[in-house]
C-alpha cells in the first residue's frame, strides 16, 4: 500500500496540475527526481561499501590459509625427498654398493614406505566457491594459486600413488607386527608444527633404534631381502616418488613460487 507521505504527494500533485501551476510541478517533479537519485546512489554506495569489506574479510583469510598451504607445501617436498633418500638408502644396499646392519635396513625399508597425505587449509576457497563469490579476490595470483592448490587433484594422487603402491604392500604383510610396532614408535613420523618451519627438517629420516632382539630384526631383515618383488617393487616406488617431487617442484613451479610470495609476504 502507498505510504501517506507518497499520497499527500501525489494529490498535491494532482491539485496543481488541475490549476496548471507549470513552474511548481517541474520543482516538485525534480525534488522527487533527485531524491530517488540520491537514494539510489546512498543504496549503491552501502552495497559497494559492503562489497569491499567483505572482499577484505575473504583476502585476509584466504591469504592465511595459503600461507599455512605454503608451509604443508615445502613439508610435503621435504618429506618426499626423505622418503626418497631411504628408497635409494635400501635399493643401493641390496645392489652391495653400501653396507647396512639388519636393524638400518628394515628402518630405511620401513621409511621408504611412507608418504604424506595433503591435508589443505581450504575452508575459505570452498566458502567462496559454494557461494560464487571467488570474483571478491581480485589479486588474480592468489585466486589462480588457490585453485590449482585446491581445485587440482594431482596432490591427492601422488599421496594415492604411494599409499597403494606394490612395495608398500609388500612389506607390511612380511614385516612380523611386533618389528611394525616398534618401527611406527620409534622410528615413524615427527609431526612437525604448522608454520614452523624449523620443524620440517628430519620429520622422518633421523637417527632411531628399534630396541627389539637382534634375531627378529635379523628375521625380518632376511624375509625382506628374499621378497622376489622386493627390488623391482621398490625401484618403481622409488622413480614414482622422483616423480612426484619433480611434479612438485618443478611441474607446478608457478604455484610454488606463488605460495612463496604469500608466506614471505607480512600478514
Amino acid at each position: 500500500m502507498p505510504k501517506a507521505g507518497q499520497v499527500m504527494i501525489f494529490r498535491r500533485f494532482l491539485q496543481r496540475f488541475r490549476q496548471q501551476q507549470w513552474g511548481a510541478i517541474a520543482t516538485e517533479l525534480a525534488i522527487v527526481i533527485i531524491g530517488v537519485f540520491i537514494g539510489m546512489q546512498v543504496s549503491n554506495w552501502n552495497a559497494e561499501r559492503e562489497t569491499n569489506q567483505k572482499a577484505k574479510v575473504f583476502t585476509a583469510r584466504l591469504s592465511d590459509d595459503l600461507r599455512k598451504e605454503a608451509w604443508g607445501y615445502e613439508w610435503l617436498i621435504n618429506y618426499s625427498h626423505e622418503t626418497n633418500v631411504n628408497q635409494r638408502r635400501v635399493l643401493d644396499a641390496m645392489a652391495g654398493e653400501i653396507t647396512l646392519s639388519d636393524e638400518q635396513f628394515v628402518i630405511s625399508a620401513y621409511r621408504a614406505t611412507q608418504y604424506k597425505e595433503n591435508s589443505p587449509y581450504r575452508a575459505t576457497y570452498d566458502e567462496l566457491v559454494s557461494t560464487g563469490t571467488i570474483g571478491l579476490i581480485a589479486n588474480q595470483e592468489m585466486r589462480e594459486t588457490a585453485i590449482n592448490i585446491f581445485a587440482a587433484p594431482w596432490l591427492d594422487q601422488i599421496a594415492r600413488q604411494a599409499r597403494d603402491s606394490e612395495y608398500r604392500k609388500l612389506f607390511r604383510e612380511t614385516v612380523p607386527a611386533g618389528i611394525q610396532e616398534a618401527l611406527l614408535a620409534r622410528c615413524g613420523d615427527r609431526f612437525a608444527t604448522v608454520l614452523d618451519y624449523a620443524t620440517i627438517e628430519a620429520s622422518l629420516d633421523y637417527p632411531c633404534t628399534l630396541d627389539q632382539p637382534a634375531e627378529k630384526i635379523r628375521a625380518a631383515a632376511d624375509a625382506l631381502r628374499a621378497l622376489p618383488r622386493f627390488v623391482p617393487a621398490l625401484r618403481i616406488r622409488f622413480a614414482d616418488n622422483q616423480t612426484a617431487i619433480a611434479d612438485l617442484q618443478t611441474g607446478n613451479s608457478s604455484s610454488l613460487k606463488n605460495l612463496q610470495a604469500i608466506r614471505n609476504a607480512k600478514p
